[in-house]
């Protein structure tokens, strides 16, 4: 065989191996780059926010608030036990909206059991209050409540202590106070379990002397 033929041969079966690893990387590359897909790692899907498990949940029209709870697991941290719900820092929380709709949940109602006495801010008189909170949430709220009702007696007598005595005689008066002390119950609960929860504020009692 002469040089020349010798070269070409060369050259064929370099070619050859040439082309063949190039087939090789890319059945390879083809079947690491799925492996790495079915791994999740050119997944263009995005994963939403998860849903903290201690957040308390609507509770529809004829079903049982403490059922709900139960099924969204109550008694974890978050509520019950007094501990902060994870990833709120003590003195912040969540609002949980009152339900554009309420008449398609289940109001559930509370009686804070000893009422609350305080003078007035500027007379002698003195005002005796009772008070029931309504919530459309499941039954962590109410918990709550309980849990920590030694924290919102000592805010909600404070607010009763600064009110004068010709606003609280005043229906007007009466409303705003209402208001204040819900505000006043929900703020301690989203301090203690990172969400607020009390929809409304009744005054079971109100007597001014």
């Amino acid at each position: 065989m002469s040089v020349e033929a010798k070269a070409k041969k060369k050259k064929g079966g370099s070619m050859k191996m040439i082309v063949m690893l190039v087939i090789a990387t890319l059945v390879g590359g083809a079947g690491a780059a799925g492996g790495l897909y079915a791994a999740g790692f050119f997944s263009h899907k995005e994963e939403g926010p998860k849903e903290d498990p201690n957040k308390p949940v609507l509770v529809l029209a004829g079903e049982n608030a403490e059922e709900v709870a139960k099924a969204h697991g109550m008694g974890g941290a978050g509520h019950g036990g007094g501990a902060a719900v994870a990833g709120h820092a003590p003195g912040k929380g969540i609002d949980l909206p009152t339900p554009a709709n309420p008449a398609a949940y289940q109001a559930t109602y509370f009686q804070l059991q000893t009422p609350f006495t305080s003078n007035m801010s500027d007379s002698d008189a003195f005002a005796q209050i009772a008070l029931a909170v309504s919530t459309y949430y499941d039954m962590r709220v109410i918990e709550a409540i309980k849990t920590h009702e030694m924290a919102i007696r000592s805010q909600v007598l404070m607010l009763l202590a600064q009110q004068p005595e010709a606003m609280l005689a005043t229906p007007d008066g009466k409303k705003q106070l209402q208001t204040r002390i819900k505000g006043v119950i929900n703020d301690v609960l989203k301090q203690k379990t990172g969400y607020g929860g009390v929809d409304n504020v009744y005054f079971t009692n109100f007597v001014i002397q």
